[in-house]
């Protein structure tokens, strides 16, 4: 049996605060990666450092991910998301010493970037589990709504804002900002308590707590029972896998078919953010259909048929592009949000962190194979055509995913998996003990 520390009906102002102050930190962390990319980019002028620097970013989550999970879910997921911001924070400063004494290179760039991956890899599923348990069911799709306007928000203002404060102030002092907003994390987890799950006998007779190596396989045996859940991740690889490089593609979608520069290329992305704060708002304030896949399913066709519009328009007629922009990034919130939403809501809380970050790990790993083959397609028949292929492909996953039983009734059909998942559990090896 689970015992929860349930919601209480006065959730917000503890949420809130919570929230409140990870998205000041988040704020912080975007100022601090614009100017270490800055930085690499004066420093060197090489395109492989930038990219090993995004991929040294990626891995923690490709790697660490499924094992990062089944950790969070065994351990109190409050203590891991202190332990993760504090971790960051403290790197940070030792960064910010390091560029006071003149004493870094790229290789200490490399390190901070991988400290703070470790840290993102346990700190998002542990909030986002903890997060299921102070929210009522009906209010998550509100909640990601929110999420996504959030980062939306944050395409708007912190590079501009970076860009700013790297010409007033050094280095070392954006990074003592992004310490200093991580304090704004940091106090409420210490004021503020958050529920946790707790195991209790469940009528057999308990010999110890499973193995480490047990619930890391319930966690995949339970994906693998829940033919929903499986397709859906599935379906959010490909999602991954199209639309990392159709932004990476943008500069050349500007400069090489509509012929502009850097101030068009600064109006499609500020569309492009816009459109995300603006279908965040819309999701939080309507909550989407009360089939939350339904709502998923919808925003993909309409992210679709922007990725379209974007890769058929003439180029003589870049206004449109905006606009094609401004209702794809719309659709985001729509595509992205239930679907959080529902893996808060249906899965067990005690499951939740290795679903997330097995998730989360499967997609990120897509994004260096989409960046790889989209290269030679775009140089082989022009850059807008990865936005046709990847516009076709997203309404033609819509129509599959309203077609297919097992996905319009996750949120039904999920008890099958539960079930193998505890027998797994309640079957496994516990620590410290040995069979033959």
């Amino acid at each position: 049996m689970i015992n929860i520390a349930w919601k209480d009906t006065n959730w917000k102002p503890r949420f809130f605060s919570i929230w409140g102050g990870q998205a000041v930190s988040l704020f912080g962390s975007q100022l601090v990666q614009f100017a270490i990319i800055w930085w690499l980019t004066q420093e060197t002028g090489s395109a492989t450092v930038l990219a090993y620097a995004s991929l040294i970013g990626m891995l923690p989550e490709v790697i660490l991910g499924p094992f990062a999970g089944t950790l969070v879910d065994r351990w109190k997921r409050r203590r891991v998301i202190l332990v993760a911001d504090s971790a960051i924070a403290l790197a940070t400063i030792f960064l910010a010493y390091l560029f006071a004494m003149d004493a870094v290179g790229v290789g200490t760039i490399y390190a901070l970037l991988l400290v703070r991956g470790i840290g993102a890899s346990f700190h998002w599923p542990a909030m986002s589990a903890a997060s299921s348990l102070m929210v009522p069911k009906e209010e998550l799709t509100r909640v990601q709504g929110l999420n996504q306007m959030l980062q939306g928000i944050l395409r708007i203002i912190a590079a501009p804002l970076g860009a700013l404060l790297l010409s007033l102030v050094q280095i070392q002092s954006i990074l003592m900002i992004d310490v200093g907003t991580a304090l704004f994390a940091i106090l409420p987890l210490a004021l503020i308590s958050i529920p946790e799950v707790t195991k209790k006998d469940n009528g057999k007779q308990a010999v110890g707590q499973p193995s480490f190596w047990g619930e890391f396989r319930s966690g995949l045996k339970y994906v693998r029972s829940w033919p929903g859940l499986l397709i859906l991740m599935l379906m959010a690889m490909m999602i991954n896998f199209l639309l990392t490089p159709a932004g990476s593609l943008m500069p050349f979608l500007v400069s090489d078919y509509f012929e502009g520069g850097a101030l068009q290329l600064g109006w499609l992305q500020s569309a492009f953010g816009f459109g995300m704060i603006a279908g965040g708002l819309v999701l939080s304030a309507w909550g989407g259909f009360k089939k939350r896949i339904r709502t998923s399913m919808v925003g993909l066709i309409g992210l679709g048929l922007g990725m379209l519009v974007m890769g058929f328009i003439p180029a003589n007629l870049f206004w449109i592009a905006i606009l094609s922009a401004f209702f794809a990034a719309a659709m985001l919130p729509f595509v992205n949000g239930p679907i959080h939403a529902i893996v808060q809501a249906v899965i067990e809380p005690e499951m939740q962190g290795r679903v997330f970050t097995l998730m989360g790990s499967l997609s990120a790993a897509m994004a260096p194979l989409g960046l790889i083959i989209a290269g030679p397609v775009a140089d082989a028949i022009g850059v807008q055509s990865w936005y046709v292929i990847g516009g076709i492909s997203a309404i033609l996953m819509a129509v599959l995913g309203f077609s297919l039983p097992a996905v319009m009734n996750i949120e039904d059909n999920h008890r099958e998996a539960a079930a193998l998942s505890q027998e797994k559990v309640d079957t496994a090896e516990p620590d410290g003990l040995q069979t033959r």
